[in-house]
């Protein structure tokens, strides 16, 4: 997109960045004029936007025919330069970079080309966005009338690399790319020498969900969901980074689609089991019931089984957890349990146990402190999820390795300690 100088401003005795953009002369259907008029346009619009976070535009002048950018330096390396990122340390630079995209959002400024290039990380640890709107100057980062894509698409939103103008909601997209390179090693959709290839693949929204991302798997999760309108608002991405950058729990909205699932051989539907029931699944608290006795006094004349009002009470748990599959592939599922307090007083203390179908092993586990024993597993609050409001809730995810196709929920029991 251009060259990128070490500069002096004599004026103001401070050292700056000088992007001159390249454009190109010979281009019929983009004259140099247009270009450079496009260039200045779009970096007076970045200039608007000021955050502790953003890389600052200065301003903007042309030389010898080519715009130029004048903008703050920051001395710094590029997020990713170092290999993956442990989750806490991406969450707090994911955090800032989408404090930075929330201002520019609401100041009405798309990015349009956030990728791990684009994250600078500074001495003291602060991370910083740039080049707001440069790749739209340079005809970067979008699909030509003809399908010719101009730059790597590895972290397009879906719907932009089917043709469709970036947004603020591809913005989002496009940040959890990145926050997902950052802690996996690699882009959500892969690598390819074969440009064409990787477009389809980011088309179809073809994301394998993270192995390695922990308590941030929820958000990246939210942020990587192929509908536009699924995504949170990147200020609430900011929150939900936030959040996870606490080691707070982040409980997503459930998709109305599958989002992160690759082809398989079965479309497995997600399910939902509510515990708390007892064996035969009878959820009664001064409900009155009618039950069909099985003893001979009885029966009727026929042998016909009579219907007999019982009340019955029983005491209402504590707690109840939900156990919901919120994606799946062929050899594993990602899986979110909620605990909610159905009691009249706050919760002190929960545990979760279930005994996993055969064939099945945690991968990864957050929000919560897991203990196995063969199948039975057994999970416990965190010291930060430990107490729960009357009527409240809280969550914890995992990862599940399975044999392939074989999704089964598990039935969990929740109580209180």
């Amino acid at each position: 997109m251009g060259v990128v100088w070490r500069a002096r401003d004599e004026r103001l005795d401070r050292v700056v960045a000088v992007k001159e953009l390249l454009v190109d002369n010979n281009d019929p259907a983009d004259p140099a004029d247009d270009a450079t008029a496009r260039a200045l346009r779009e970096g007076r619009i970045a200039s608007r936007l000021r955050h502790p976070n953003a890389i600052a535009v200065h301003d903007v002048v042309t030389h010898d025919g080519r715009p130029c950018l004048i903008m703050e330096y920051l001395p710094s390396e590029r997020l990713g330069a170092r290999g993956a990122l442990p989750p806490a340390d991406v969450a707090r630079i994911g955090a800032q970079v989408a404090g930075a995209l929330a201002a520019a959002h609401a100041a009405g400024i798309v990015h349009r080309d956030i990728k791990p290039e684009n994250v600078l990380i500074g001495e003291d640890g602060t991370a910083k966005i740039t080049d707001f709107g440069i790749s739209h100057a340079a005809g970067i980062g979008t699909v030509t009338a003809t399908g010719i894509l101009a730059g790597t698409p590895a972290y397009l939103a879906p719907e932009v690399a089917g043709g469709a103008d970036a947004d603020v909601r591809s913005d989002v997209f496009s940040l959890g790319a990145t926050l997902y390179s950052a802690v996996e090693g690699t882009p959500p959709f892969g690598l390819d020498d074969n440009p064409i290839a990787l477009l389809h693949r980011v088309a179809a929204g073809e994301v394998r969900p993270p192995r390695l991302a922990g308590p941030l798997t929820g958000t990246l999760s939210w942020l990587l969901r192929r509908d536009p309108a699924e995504r949170p608002t990147m200020r609430v991405a900011h929150e939900a980074l936030v959040a996870a950058a606490d080691g707070r729990p982040v409980s997503a909205p459930a998709p109305r689609t599958p989002t992160l699932v690759l082809p398989a051989r079965r479309q497995v539907s997600r399910r939902a089991v509510v515990l708390g029931a007892s064996a035969a699944g009878l959820v009664a608290v001064g409900i009155v019931l009618g039950s069909v006795s099985n003893d001979p006094e009885s029966r009727g004349a026929t042998g016909t089984p009579t219907t007999t009002p019982t009340t019955t009470t029983r005491a209402a748990p504590a707690c109840v957890a939900t156990y919901e599959i919120t994606n799946s592939w062929a050899d594993g599922y990602q899986a979110e349990v909620t605990v909610r307090n159905d009691d009249a007083k706050t919760l002190t203390g929960w545990v979760v146990t279930w005994t996993l179908p055969d064939g099945h092993k945690i991968n990864n586990l957050w929000g919560g402190v897991v203990e196995r024993d063969g199948a039975a597993v057994t999970v416990t609050n965190a010291d930060w999820n430990v107490t729960v409001p009357a009527g409240g809730t809280t969550s914890f995810g995992l990862i599940v390795d399975t044999p392939a196709n074989d999704h089964r929920a598990p039935d969990p029991r929740c109580a209180s300690q």
